[in-house]
């Protein structure tokens, strides 16, 4: 039997499903806790071992977020307790997606068994909407990538399903969209097209990815986004045209505190913040590529030279690759580290990213430009070095140069290779020169936005009350 809320309203049950990899896990359990502030029951689902990685829930939610262990099925073309794709190589990422698809049975027998309000869910269970419109139950996805790359990603759910969008090889990604109807210059670069390539063709999941969002978009009620309407509005109302769905944003969703995954040492942060207070104001650029970039020998080489050659202080977080074994780790210059050891800091285990970029000293972020670490570089104000190589991190980089927060690193088209003298001069460009201020005072400008708590938290709040007054009926 339904409960009521103090105020009188129906409790709700919601059900989130968040896609195996941290970057979606984490915001789908930071959504989770606002969906409990106020007073409504989560069902979080995962696998038995991600949500053992989960950090703690705090303890006055914690008897509202129910966290679900699924078991994944397994397949001998996955590592042993392989359940996210920090465990496995990027091309062993469809063998999860297959192993994923077999959470069916047991996701239905839970929403047979529980009969929840809502469930929420990640671009990939595409079998899951027709299941869950057939139980009565409301239906969203949730995207924890932002518009743009949504847009991009296909003109209406029907030709995402019936492979008929028109753009079929790499040279029709290198430029904008036709259904984008104001000017952009959102588009991949050779070197990254053959993913967007890739994704529209079936994996050994027996679908594509294009596939999946098209079932997922066709299925859904609504569409929630980590977005606002203070940044690039204009994509909201595309993505609303393309899917004739209520695209609603969640806000940017800013970190309050760092979200680890692990254990958080407070000797890491003591150790890097007494390198940082040792340095000026403005001065320091933090390094960090994410945990799924797996760089080649000679990307290393070049980003760890550059970083030399520039000769402006730098913390790099330098962890090993998702899925890599300590045969197939890549290992710096000979020398770096003696080398850089006055005004150099080289971390290779887990970093507190956010207390990082909130320290004095730091003056720049060089990034991969996944959706999360531009949210925790701009809401502190930070010019971007931009360094983007899956997904969505070149469309995000074309993005925010044009907004001029930053600039990317030139680099070859076909291949995407770059150099020690490209990364040094893009980083003294940015920190050192005159010419970079302008990245500083258009970052800071953003940061009124990316970082406005109160505003963000509206974001929320309001999302929340989508889901108590759009019950919607099957």
């Amino acid at each position: 039997m339904p409960t009521t809320d103090s105020d009188g309203s129906k409790q709700l049950h919601v059900v989130m499903f968040p896609w195996l990899a941290f970057g979606h896990i984490i915001p789908f359990l930071e959504l989770s806790k606002s969906i409990a502030q106020k007073g409504h029951k989560v069902s979080f689902l995962s696998t038995t071992r991600n949500i053992q990685r989960l950090p703690n829930l705090p303890s006055h939610l914690s008897p509202l977020i129910n966290l679900v262990p699924l078991t994944l099925p397994c397949l001998h073309q996955l590592p042993q307790d392989a359940e996210a794709t920090m465990d496995v190589c990027t091309e062993d990422i469809q063998y999860l997606k297959k192993a994923f698809d077999g959470l069916k049975p047991e996701v239905t027998r839970f929403l047979k068994a529980d009969s929840p309000d809502w469930i929420i869910y990640d671009f990939a269970p595409y079998w899951l909407p027709e299941i869950a419109a057939g139980l009565g139950i409301s239906r969203a996805f949730f995207s924890i990538f932002n518009a743009w790359f949504i847009a991009f990603l296909g003109g209406s759910p029907e030709d995402m399903i019936n492979g008929s969008d028109d753009r079929t090889s790499v040279e029709d990604f290198l430029t904008p969209p036709k259904w984008v109807p104001f000017p952009s210059k959102i588009c991949y670069r050779r070197h990254e097209a053959d993913w967007m390539v890739d994704s529209s063709s079936p994996n050994a999941s027996g679908v594509s990815d294009v596939y999946r969002s098209g079932m997922i978009f066709k299925g859904s009620n609504c569409v929630f986004m980590r977005y606002c309407f203070e940044f690039e509005p204009q994509w909201l109302t595309l993505l609303e045209e393309l899917h004739h769905l209520p695209v609603i944003p969640v806000g940017l969703m800013p970190p309050t505190t760092s979200a680890a995954v692990g254990d958080e040492k407070d000797d890491t942060w003591l150790t890097i913040k007494n390198w940082l207070d040792g340095h000026q104001k403005g001065h320091v650029v933090y390094v960090a590529l994410g945990s799924e970039v797996m760089l080649s020998k000679t990307d290393v080489s070049e980003l760890a030279l550059g970083l030399e050659l520039s000769g402006l202080p730098f913390i790099w977080a330098f962890r090993k690759p998702a899925g890599s074994t300590k045969s197939d780790s890549v290992e710096l210059p000979d020398g770096f580290l003696e080398r850089i050891r006055n005004h150099g800091m080289v971390w290779t285990s887990w970093v507190p990213q956010l207390q990082i970029l909130s320290h004095d000293s730091v003056g720049g972020f060089l990034t991969h430009c996944g959706w999360s670490s531009i949210v925790e570089g701009l809401m502190l104000g930070h010019p971007l070095i931009m360094l983007p190589f899956l997904v969505d991190q070149g469309l995000n980089a074309r993005v925010l140069v044009d907004k001029k927060v930053g600039i990317e690193v030139p680099r070859n088209e076909q291949d995407g290779s770059f150099t020690k003298n490209s990364v040094a001069d893009s980083l003294s460009l940015v920190l050192a020169e005159d010419e970079g201020k302008v990245y500083k005072e258009n970052a800071m400008d953003l940061s009124r936005i990316f970082g406005d708590m109160k505003l963000q938290k509206k974001y929320t709040n309001d999302f929340v009350e989508y889901l108590e007054k759009h019950r919607y009926n099957p």
